[in-house]
């Protein structure tokens, strides 16, 4: 006989408080029996099991094992070699079923996977860490992987062990933090999470998968086994031409958010919201037939709280179960791309929420946050905040934003709240915050960790794209990091939407003192690459659908709703209408209802609407107004300055030199005869004007042509024309003259 194994490390092992490496103690062993013969030993812990019997794979040979405990601790000698084995175990009841065991297989990751994940660069981390279906050493089976560095047991529990920790402990794999189980036979779709003793030996709530990719429905929170590579994509000509595009400024970007769970609901079947499939069927065609290019989803990766929208999102590394499965989120975007439709989707870096099953206090001890407050919590939102300096919270992130574009064809990345990861006193009083090392409320390391996103994200992934939310007055921030830039490809222009929302207010008699409100913008509009946002955050809270931002009566509230739109496609800048502002819904969003399509039952929504279309088509057509977006040389003014009469008339150019003529007229009075300054001679018409009948405007139009005559505003000619009263008219040149 061989020596047999300790009570006292049976008792610890029983009891689930075996802190060292399992697999020096089940599993297969070779040892010396009390003779000095090598002989091969095998252990395992199994409480569910009456008999176990070891079975050779190779010989068939059996070997009943020893029960050295009544709870299921079985040990058995077996020959002089080692060979490989399965259990055929028999249970209380009386069935049976054979299995591998666990500890009888070498570790599945590599030492240069955990040291580049270690160092920070792991860029596909996320095929490493997590659950992955896998053949290992011959056998389907299920790895498991955490990274739980001052843990001192970690263990995989499920609906497959009873959620018992002491049946599936995990190996530690030397310094790196990680913790390892390859668990034979487990099928896709079983239901897992993490019992972790923490540094201090206290046991923690139950947690989830960091890099877990698929969820069960809330309120409930396992984690599920997912295979990622099961879904066979058919958008290879849109994933084809986005590559060529190249990441390039000089394209319309014209963005349609929706929040999903309220853009449409099924009234038939308690006003439940629609899944990824059933949105397939229906979000496509209507972005399409409106002429958007772009749909930007509210943040889609699992989250446990309907009422944060998914800003605070649990689970980065899986779609939301709410609507589906993550196959069937991948269907909606292949349905999108087929339709010639990118998808964009918010990403949130900068907090996540303190549920006891989720990150926070991951192994015990601040992990992925900060463990001081002025440092690690949003007292805001009541979240905590990663900490971007720790290399693996760095991976676990930048991966992340990878894992959507590579996995899930997301075009574009919109990164909520950069300007909360930017600055150290963020929302902080005096004294609630720590300054960075050079005594500044710049945060560091934060900065850090963008830049390199950005960086991963353009040299990983031609064509793909970034926003930033950012509020202040950073500078560069969509500039190349190469040049001191933060490297986003696009910034969320603030400043244009607050100013120009509070001009629009206002009774349009006073708007004559505040033209400044509207031109403030053009001073700064080239310093960065712009997007126009009026999003889901000027609806909410308080603030009142778009309409009734807007001054008089129901005809005027609309006639300056469809001023404003066609003022905010003329401007310079990327376009974004949050979902319903395309129509006037009438009511403040409420992400629990539905939009209210029957306002399209009333021509003058629909009129609304069929304006926003033809903006988008304008906008998509001519090249005028996006080609030199981001570049003063698509701009020139003609007259900023006519605040009497509250009208802005400027150009809108294109790389060849040919302009458009935009005339925004912001009173109710309509300006006969008035007089705009050209640079070229020759015969103008009206493509486009905001006052038309089509849109349930007044009807007040330029019908024929306009001749130029002499020189007005500086410019070498001018046009006469008629500005609609709270309107928008667009002229273009349609025969040249002779100068």
């Amino acid at each position: 006989m061989t020596e047999q194994l300790d009570m006292q490390t049976i008792d610890l092992i029983r009891t689930g408080r075996f802190y060292g490496d399992i697999f020096a103690v089940l599993g297969m062993h070779e040892e010396t029996n009390t003779v000095g013969k090598k002989v091969i030993v095998v252990r395992t812990f199994q409480p569910q099991a009456d008999k176990i019997e070891l079975i050779n794979c190779n010989t068939k040979e059996t070997f009943l094992m020893n029960k050295r405990t009544a709870d299921g601790f079985f040990e058995a000698v077996a020959g002089s070699s080692f060979f490989e084995y399965a259990f055929k175990i028999t249970l209380y009841d009386g069935n049976t079923y054979e299995t591998r065991d666990p500890y009888g297989f070498l570790p599945v990751l590599g030492d240069f996977d955990l040291y580049l994940f270690n160092e920070g660069t792991h860029k596909k981390i996320y095929e490493k860490l997590g659950a992955h279906l896998i053949t290992h050493q011959g056998c389907k089976g299920v790895c498991f992987a955490v990274w739980a560095p001052n843990a001192k047991r970690v263990s995989v529990v499920g609906n497959f062990n009873d959620w018992d920790g002491r049946r599936h402990v995990m190996r530690p794999r030397g310094q790196s933090g990680v913790w390892e189980l390859f668990i034979p036979h487990l099928p896709e779709w079983c239901i897992y999470k993490y019992e972790i003793i923490g540094a201090n030996g206290e046991l923690l709530p139950l947690k989830i998968d960091p890099y877990g990719q698929a969820f069960e429905m809330r309120p409930k929170t396992g984690t599920l086994v997912f295979d990622q590579n099961s879904y066979d994509w058919n958008d290879s000509q849109w994933v084809a031409r986005e590559r060529h595009r190249a990441n390039a400024m000089d394209r319309p970007i014209s963005v349609y958010e929706v929040h999903f769970g309220s853009w449409r609901r099924n009234s038939l079947e308690n006003n439940r919201w629609l899944t990824y499939r059933e949105m397939a069927e229906e979000l496509p065609a209507y972005v399409l037939e409106n002429k958007f290019t772009h749909v930007e989803f509210l943040p889609l990766a699992e989250y446990p709280f309907d009422g944060s929208w998914g800003y605070q999102p649990m689970g980065l590394y899986a779609p939301t179960s709410r609507y589906g499965s993550p196959n069937d989120f991948k269907y909606l975007i292949d349905k999108l791309h087929q339709a010639g439709i990118g998808v964009i989707m918010d990403w949130v870096p900068a907090h996540f929420p303190k549920d006891a099953f989720g990150l926070s206090n991951f192994d015990g001890t601040a992990l992925y946050e900060h463990q001081d407050p002025r440092l690690g919590e949003h007292k805001d939102w009541g979240t905590k905040i990663y900490n971007y300096g720790r290399n693996e919270v760095s991976c676990f992130l930048s991966a992340n934003a990878l894992f959507w574009i590579r996995e899930y064809h997301i075009d574009a990345l919109r990164v909520d709240a950069v300007a909360s990861m930017l600055y150290l006193d963020y929302s902080r009083k005096e004294g609630e915050w720590i300054p960075n090392k050079y005594g500044g409320r710049e945060n560091i390391e934060a900065i850090n960790f963008l830049r390199r996103l950005n960086e991963y994200v353009y040299g990983e992934n031609a064509g793909a794209v970034t926003f930033a939310e950012e509020s202040t007055s950073w500078p560069m921030v969509s500039k190349p990091t190469y040049i001191g830039g933060l490297g986003f490809g696009y910034k969320w222009n603030m400043g244009w939407m607050h100013d120009t929302l509070d001009y629009m207010q206002h009774d349009p008699v006073l708007r004559k003192y505040r033209q400044n409100e509207l031109t403030f913008s053009f001073l700064y509009t080239f310093y960065e690459n712009f997007i126009l946002p009026l999003s889901h955050d000027e609806v909410v809270h308080g603030k009142g659908p778009m309409i009734d931002k807007m001054p008089g009566d129901f005809w005027q509230k609309m006639a300056n709703l469809r001023l404003y739109y066609t003022y905010q496609f003329m401007h310079p800048g990327k376009k974004l209408l949050f979902m319903g502002d395309e129509f006037a819904v009438r009511q403040e969003w409420n992400y629990a209802d539905s939009l209210d399509w029957d306002l399209l039952k009333n021509p003058i929504h629909l009129g609304l609407l069929r304006l926003i279309k033809q903006l988008n088509t304008l906008y998509q057509t001519k090249s005028e107004l996006y080609e030199l977006d981001c570049d003063s040389a698509g701009f020139e003014w003609i007259d900023g300055s006519d605040s009497d009469n509250s009208v802005l008339t400027f150009m809108r150019k294109n790389k060849a030199g040919e302009a458009l003529i935009i005339a925004c007229n912001f009173t109710p009075v309509v300006r006969k005869d008035y007089r705009i300054g050209v640079n070229q001679a020759g015969e103008y018409e009206e493509i486009l004007n905001s006052d038309d009948t089509r849109f349930a405007g007044s009807g007040v139009i330029n019908k024929e042509l306009i001749e130029t005559s002499d020189g007005w505003n500086f410019k070498p000619y001018s046009i006469t024309v008629t500005l609609p009263p709270l309107g928008v008219s667009v002229f273009q040149l349609k025969k040249q003259g002779e100068k």
